[in-house]
Protein backbone atom coordinates (compact mmCIF):
# COMPACT_ATOMS: atom_id res chain seq x y z
CA UNK A 1 0.00 0.00 0.00
CA UNK A 2 3.02 2.43 0.98
CA UNK A 3 4.79 1.60 -2.10
CA UNK A 4 1.60 2.31 -4.04
CA UNK A 5 1.15 5.64 -2.63
CA UNK A 6 4.78 6.74 -3.61
CA UNK A 7 4.21 5.74 -6.71
CA UNK A 8 0.98 8.35 -6.92
CA UNK A 9 3.58 10.98 -5.61
CA UNK A 10 6.42 10.40 -8.00
CA UNK A 11 3.35 10.49 -11.41
CA UNK A 12 1.88 13.90 -9.50
CA UNK A 13 5.16 15.01 -9.68
CA UNK A 14 6.30 13.93 -13.64
CA UNK A 15 2.96 15.49 -14.48
CA UNK A 16 3.92 18.96 -11.58
CA UNK A 17 6.89 19.03 -13.57
CA UNK A 18 5.99 18.75 -17.63
CA UNK A 19 2.85 21.53 -16.65
CA UNK A 20 5.68 23.81 -15.32
CA UNK A 21 7.42 22.89 -18.41
CA UNK A 22 5.11 23.97 -20.90
CA UNK A 23 3.77 26.91 -19.05
CA UNK A 24 7.70 28.35 -19.13
CA UNK A 25 8.08 27.62 -22.65
CA UNK A 26 4.67 29.31 -23.11
CA UNK A 27 5.78 32.53 -21.28
CA UNK A 28 9.21 32.72 -23.03
CA UNK A 29 7.59 32.22 -26.43
CA UNK A 30 4.73 35.48 -25.13
CA UNK A 31 7.96 37.53 -24.07
CA UNK A 32 9.86 37.29 -27.66
CA UNK A 33 6.72 37.69 -29.84
CA UNK A 34 6.36 41.40 -29.60
CA UNK A 35 10.34 41.43 -30.89
CA UNK A 36 9.69 38.82 -33.43
CA UNK A 37 6.20 39.82 -34.59
CA UNK A 38 6.73 42.99 -36.95
CA UNK A 39 3.15 44.21 -36.44
CA UNK A 40 2.26 42.62 -32.96
CA UNK A 41 2.36 46.28 -31.19
CA UNK A 42 -0.38 47.67 -33.81
CA UNK A 43 -3.42 45.10 -33.02
CA UNK A 44 -4.61 47.06 -30.36
CA UNK A 45 -5.21 49.83 -32.73
CA UNK A 46 -6.53 48.81 -35.36
CA UNK A 47 -8.61 46.56 -33.48
CA UNK A 48 -9.90 49.96 -31.78
CA UNK A 49 -10.82 51.56 -35.18
CA UNK A 50 -12.83 48.91 -36.56
CA UNK A 51 -14.83 48.09 -33.30
CA UNK A 52 -14.91 50.83 -31.08
CA UNK A 53 -18.21 53.06 -30.37
CA UNK A 54 -16.01 55.92 -29.35
CA UNK A 55 -14.14 55.93 -32.72
CA UNK A 56 -17.51 55.91 -34.31
CA UNK A 57 -18.65 58.86 -31.96
CA UNK A 58 -15.14 61.00 -32.01
CA UNK A 59 -15.95 60.77 -36.39
CA UNK A 60 -19.28 62.24 -35.91
CA UNK A 61 -18.28 64.57 -33.40
CA UNK A 62 -15.67 66.20 -35.77
CA UNK A 63 -18.01 65.95 -38.64
CA UNK A 64 -20.52 67.76 -36.16
CA UNK A 65 -18.25 70.18 -35.19
CA UNK A 66 -17.14 70.87 -38.93
CA UNK A 67 -20.42 71.00 -40.10
CA UNK A 68 -21.43 74.24 -37.01
CA UNK A 69 -18.61 75.69 -37.86
CA UNK A 70 -19.05 75.95 -41.65
CA UNK A 71 -22.23 77.73 -41.29
CA UNK A 72 -20.51 80.24 -38.76
CA UNK A 73 -17.71 81.16 -41.99
CA UNK A 74 -21.00 81.36 -44.53
CA UNK A 75 -22.80 83.69 -41.71
CA UNK A 76 -19.51 86.27 -42.08
CA UNK A 77 -19.93 89.35 -43.92
CA UNK A 78 -16.46 89.76 -45.22
CA UNK A 79 -16.71 86.39 -46.64
CA UNK A 80 -19.28 87.31 -49.03
CA UNK A 81 -18.57 87.15 -53.01
CA UNK A 82 -15.49 85.39 -52.20
CA UNK A 83 -15.00 81.98 -53.60
CA UNK A 84 -15.10 79.18 -50.82
CA UNK A 85 -13.24 76.14 -50.46
CA UNK A 86 -12.39 73.83 -47.87
CA UNK A 87 -9.48 71.19 -48.32
CA UNK A 88 -9.09 67.84 -46.72
CA UNK A 89 -7.25 64.83 -46.68
CA UNK A 90 -8.45 61.26 -48.08
CA UNK A 91 -6.69 58.99 -46.24
CA UNK A 92 -8.48 58.00 -42.24
CA UNK A 93 -9.97 61.30 -42.76
CA UNK A 94 -12.95 60.24 -45.19
CA UNK A 95 -11.53 56.93 -46.51
CA UNK A 96 -11.29 54.04 -43.51
CA UNK A 97 -8.01 52.07 -44.72
CA UNK A 98 -8.28 49.82 -42.01
CA UNK A 99 -8.38 46.54 -43.71
CA UNK A 100 -4.88 47.57 -45.60
CA UNK A 101 -3.77 47.92 -41.68
CA UNK A 102 -5.36 44.26 -41.02
CA UNK A 103 -3.75 42.67 -43.61
CA UNK A 104 -0.57 44.08 -42.69
CA UNK A 105 -0.90 42.01 -39.86
CA UNK A 106 -2.25 39.20 -40.81
CA UNK A 107 0.93 39.44 -43.22
CA UNK A 108 3.18 40.15 -40.47
CA UNK A 109 4.53 42.95 -42.75
CA UNK A 110 5.39 46.56 -42.98
CA UNK A 111 4.48 48.83 -45.24
CA UNK A 112 5.25 48.65 -49.06
CA UNK A 113 3.88 50.88 -51.62
CA UNK A 114 3.66 47.70 -53.60
CA UNK A 115 0.67 46.31 -50.78
CA UNK A 116 -0.88 49.49 -50.18
CA UNK A 117 -1.23 49.72 -54.21
CA UNK A 118 -3.07 46.39 -53.91
CA UNK A 119 -5.52 47.90 -51.64
CA UNK A 120 -5.93 50.90 -53.02
CA UNK A 121 -6.80 49.31 -56.36
CA UNK A 122 -9.40 47.19 -54.83
CA UNK A 123 -11.47 50.50 -54.66
CA UNK A 124 -13.14 49.32 -51.30
CA UNK A 125 -12.27 51.92 -48.50
CA UNK A 126 -15.06 52.44 -46.90
CA UNK A 127 -16.21 56.05 -45.65
CA UNK A 128 -14.80 57.08 -42.57
CA UNK A 129 -18.34 57.78 -40.50
CA UNK A 130 -20.22 60.91 -41.17
CA UNK A 131 -17.70 61.89 -44.20
CA UNK A 132 -20.04 61.58 -46.97
CA UNK A 133 -22.72 63.62 -45.48
CA UNK A 134 -20.72 66.45 -44.34
CA UNK A 135 -19.24 66.67 -47.65
CA UNK A 136 -22.81 66.90 -49.60
CA UNK A 137 -23.43 69.53 -46.93
CA UNK A 138 -20.81 72.00 -47.80
CA UNK A 139 -21.11 71.52 -51.01
CA UNK A 140 -24.93 72.49 -50.64
CA UNK A 141 -24.23 75.14 -49.34
CA UNK A 142 -21.91 76.42 -52.30
CA UNK A 143 -18.50 75.70 -50.98
CA UNK A 144 -16.09 73.96 -52.71
CA UNK A 145 -13.68 70.87 -51.65
CA UNK A 146 -10.07 69.95 -52.80
CA UNK A 147 -8.81 66.59 -51.42
CA UNK A 148 -5.35 67.24 -50.99
CA UNK A 149 -3.42 63.33 -50.38
CA UNK A 150 -0.57 61.57 -50.06
CA UNK A 151 -1.07 59.13 -52.76
CA UNK A 152 0.27 58.67 -55.61
CA UNK A 153 -0.72 59.91 -59.57
CA UNK A 154 -0.76 56.30 -60.37
CA UNK A 155 -3.96 55.96 -57.88
CA UNK A 156 -5.70 58.64 -59.52
CA UNK A 157 -8.29 56.69 -61.07
CA UNK A 158 -9.13 53.98 -58.61
CA UNK A 159 -9.37 56.46 -55.84
CA UNK A 160 -12.10 58.85 -58.27
CA UNK A 161 -14.34 55.39 -58.58
CA UNK A 162 -14.25 54.44 -54.65
CA UNK A 163 -14.64 58.47 -54.10
CA UNK A 164 -17.41 58.44 -56.33
CA UNK A 165 -19.01 54.98 -55.04
CA UNK A 166 -19.04 56.32 -51.63
CA UNK A 167 -21.53 59.47 -53.36
CA UNK A 168 -18.62 61.84 -52.61
CA UNK A 169 -19.03 65.35 -54.69
CA UNK A 170 -15.95 67.05 -56.34
CA UNK A 171 -15.07 64.07 -57.91
CA UNK A 172 -12.54 65.38 -60.85
CA UNK A 173 -9.17 65.99 -61.52
CA UNK A 174 -9.73 69.76 -60.72
CA UNK A 175 -10.74 68.71 -57.14
CA UNK A 176 -8.47 66.15 -56.30
CA UNK A 177 -4.58 66.71 -56.04
CA UNK A 178 -2.07 64.35 -55.28
CA UNK A 179 1.09 64.35 -54.41
CA UNK A 180 3.81 64.88 -56.63
CA UNK A 181 7.43 65.54 -55.83
CA UNK A 182 7.42 65.96 -52.02
CA UNK A 183 5.15 64.84 -48.94
CA UNK A 184 4.53 68.22 -48.28
CA UNK A 185 0.87 69.95 -48.78
CA UNK A 186 2.57 73.19 -48.46
CA UNK A 187 2.53 73.94 -52.61
CA UNK A 188 -0.94 72.15 -52.92
CA UNK A 189 -2.16 74.64 -50.18
CA UNK A 190 -0.87 77.53 -51.82
CA UNK A 191 -2.33 76.31 -55.11
CA UNK A 192 -5.84 76.71 -54.22
CA UNK A 193 -5.30 79.31 -51.63
CA UNK A 194 -4.53 81.32 -54.72
CA UNK A 195 -8.24 81.34 -56.40
CA UNK A 196 -10.06 80.40 -52.91
CA UNK A 197 -10.81 82.11 -49.72
CA UNK A 198 -9.77 78.39 -47.67
CA UNK A 199 -11.76 78.39 -44.55
CA UNK A 200 -11.37 75.00 -42.96
CA UNK A 201 -9.23 72.44 -42.92
CA UNK A 202 -10.09 68.46 -42.73
CA UNK A 203 -7.24 65.45 -41.63
CA UNK A 204 -5.68 63.18 -39.17
CA UNK A 205 -2.39 63.94 -38.91
CA UNK A 206 -1.04 67.71 -38.67
CA UNK A 207 0.49 68.15 -41.54
CA UNK A 208 -2.50 67.85 -43.49
CA UNK A 209 -3.06 71.97 -41.47
CA UNK A 210 0.09 72.98 -41.82
CA UNK A 211 3.76 72.79 -43.63
CA UNK A 212 5.63 73.32 -39.96
CA UNK A 213 4.32 70.13 -38.42
CA UNK A 214 6.73 68.12 -40.20
CA UNK A 215 9.13 69.41 -37.56
CA UNK A 216 11.33 66.04 -36.20
CA UNK A 217 10.59 64.98 -32.83
CA UNK A 218 7.53 64.97 -30.52
CA UNK A 219 8.34 68.11 -28.58
CA UNK A 220 8.71 70.10 -31.88
CA UNK A 221 5.20 68.85 -32.72
CA UNK A 222 3.43 69.11 -29.40
CA UNK A 223 4.66 72.77 -28.97
CA UNK A 224 3.47 73.63 -32.56
CA UNK A 225 -0.11 72.11 -31.57
CA UNK A 226 -0.23 74.08 -28.37
CA UNK A 227 0.92 77.33 -30.54
CA UNK A 228 -2.39 76.65 -32.99
CA UNK A 229 -4.64 75.89 -29.91
CA UNK A 230 -7.36 78.91 -31.37
CA UNK A 231 -7.67 76.83 -34.57
CA UNK A 232 -8.51 73.40 -33.22
CA UNK A 233 -12.23 72.65 -33.57
CA UNK A 234 -12.67 75.83 -35.52
CA UNK A 235 -10.97 75.94 -38.93
CA UNK A 236 -8.70 73.04 -38.14
CA UNK A 237 -10.48 69.54 -37.64
CA UNK A 238 -8.71 66.54 -36.56
CA UNK A 239 -10.00 63.23 -37.20
CA UNK A 240 -8.69 60.01 -34.98
CA UNK A 241 -6.31 57.61 -36.28
CA UNK A 242 -4.34 55.70 -34.00
CA UNK A 243 -2.62 53.54 -36.55
CA UNK A 244 -0.12 55.52 -37.81
CA UNK A 245 1.16 58.76 -38.57
CA UNK A 246 4.08 61.33 -38.20
CA UNK A 247 3.41 60.85 -34.93
CA UNK A 248 5.12 57.60 -34.96
CA UNK A 249 7.30 57.96 -37.96
CA UNK A 250 9.19 61.36 -37.04
CA UNK A 251 7.93 61.79 -33.75
CA UNK A 252 8.76 57.98 -31.91
CA UNK A 253 10.93 56.74 -34.68
CA UNK A 254 13.01 60.88 -35.25
CA UNK A 255 12.33 60.29 -38.71
CA UNK A 256 14.67 57.55 -39.10
CA UNK A 257 13.65 54.48 -41.35
CA UNK A 258 16.07 51.71 -40.53
CA UNK A 259 15.77 50.46 -37.06
CA UNK A 260 15.64 46.94 -36.78
CA UNK A 261 12.50 45.51 -35.14
CA UNK A 262 14.03 45.08 -31.72
CA UNK A 263 15.05 48.55 -31.81
CA UNK A 264 11.55 49.64 -32.92
CA UNK A 265 10.56 47.62 -30.19
CA UNK A 266 12.91 49.07 -27.30
CA UNK A 267 11.96 52.66 -28.68
CA UNK A 268 8.24 52.38 -28.53
CA UNK A 269 8.78 51.27 -24.67
CA UNK A 270 11.42 54.09 -23.76
CA UNK A 271 8.17 56.43 -25.46
CA UNK A 272 6.07 55.75 -23.00
CA UNK A 273 5.44 58.07 -20.04
CA UNK A 274 5.13 55.88 -17.03
CA UNK A 275 5.71 56.97 -13.08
Amino acid sequence: MQNRFFSYLLILSFFSLSLSGCKSTALKHDSQTSVNSVREYSVQSVLWQQNSAEYIALCYQAFNVAKLNIDQFLADETLEGKKLAIITDIDETVFDNSPFNAKLIEKDEEFTQEEWNNWSNLEEAREVPGAAEFLNYVESRGVEIFYITNRMESEREATLRNMKKLNFPFIDNKHLLLRTETSSKKDRFEKVRKDYEVIMYLGDNLSDFSHKFGAPSSKERNDLAQDFKENWGINFIVLPNPMYGDWETKGIYKGKYDWSDREKDSIRKAGLRSY
